[in-house]
């Protein structure tokens, strides 16, 4: 089975490690994980280019994550952080640890050496024993894009990066709007657009449904791949009880006035999606829904309940293949 994965980070990642050890037990192998990531959330920082969905992927793929927290290495140091917090050198808000330091300067190295960001993730991914399992990771394109945040807060509009709004102000500013500088430059990464097309089964996990999973569908032929594909497509509700478990996915709902609901979500995927998995809190919330439903527990509790997870999302598709 060849299966594509439309992924945002911590939600995203942990739900494909669970399908990956769901795979690891089924006959007739070798099947295959091509996962296109989202860099709609990248940014430069003290000079370096940090992918943080990216990176969240790799880590959690290759057994370096932090599991408590989601992202970032485990056994981190911030000895560099903190020589930098004593220089004056901002920004303090994000945190980056001496082992992530190291994945950065690695790859703002080789971008700056001409190669293309899809080159360089093939090599970060090298490092962490990709592709293993048949795992093949990519980012959504090659061309640097960034999300940004318009914010009111009572001064008159201003636009800050995502990953300030999302860090340091915990998305308490009310968002006006998303804004994603470069986006209209960007093409798909070379293999994006076959992997979808060419897939047994499309999976979206449970990421953020505005800046993680809708940044990557804004990628010019991402769409219409999607839309074209004989594969059916298959989504996880990244709400339980009608919130998020995680993150902020309500504020960016609310942000582009999109009801946070299960049925909410679904709609920003109706014109390709096939199959949508709910919580058992949410599963009337989608009654007299025109796509496949099935409510199951959706917590991520540990490996486990993950590849539980996984092993729905994949007994749908085939059953929508039937």
């Amino acid at each position: 089975m060849r299966i594509t994965a439309l992924a945002g980070g911590v939600g995203g990642a942990r739900f494909l490690r669970g399908l990956l050890h769901h795979l690891a037990g089924w006959p007739d192998g070798p099947h295959s994980l091509t996962v296109i990531g989202n860099t709609g959330d990248d940014i430069t920082l003290f000079g370096l280019r940090v992918c943080p969905d990216l990176d969240t992927l790799l880590y959690t793929f290759g057994g370096g994550i932090h599991e408590s927290q989601g992202w970032g290495r485990a056994d981190e140091t911030f000895a560099v952080q903190g020589e930098l917090a004593a220089y004056g050198v901002g920004p303090q808000w994000f945190g980056l640890g001496d082992r992530d330091f190291g994945t950065h300067i690695a790859r703002s190295q080789w971008l700056g050496q001409g190669m293309t960001l899809s080159e360089v993730t093939r090599r970060l991914a090298g490092r962490w024993g990709l592709p293993a399992g048949g795992v093949t990771l990519l980012p959504m394109t090659d061309t640097p894009v960034e999300t940004h945040v318009v914010v009111d807060d009572g001064d008159g509009e201003r636009a800050i990066h995502f990953q300030q709004w999302w860090v340091q102000h915990q998305a308490a500013l009310p968002a006006k709007r998303f804004v994603v500088a470069g986006l209209n430059k960007a093409v798909a990464a070379p293999g994006v657009l076959d992997a979808i097309r060419t897939a047994d089964l499309v999976v979206l996990p449970p990421s953020n449904p505005v800046v993680s999973i809708g940044i990557i569908l804004s990628v010019p032929g991402v769409r219409d791949a999607l839309r074209g594909t004989q594969a059916p497509v298959v989504g996880v509700s990244p709400l339980v009880g009608g919130a998020p478990v995680r993150g902020h996915a309500d504020a960016c709902l609310s942000a582009i006035g999109v009801p946070v609901t299960p049925d909410g979500v679904a709609g920003l995927y109706a014109d390709f999606l096939d199959g949508w998995l709910v919580d058992k809190a949410d599963e009337a919330a989608m009654a007299g829904a025109q796509i496949a439903v099935r409510a199951i527990p959706l917590l991520m509790t540990d490996v486990n309940a993950a590849a539980e997870m996984a092993s729905e999302a994949i007994e749908l598709g085939l059953s929508l293949r039937a």
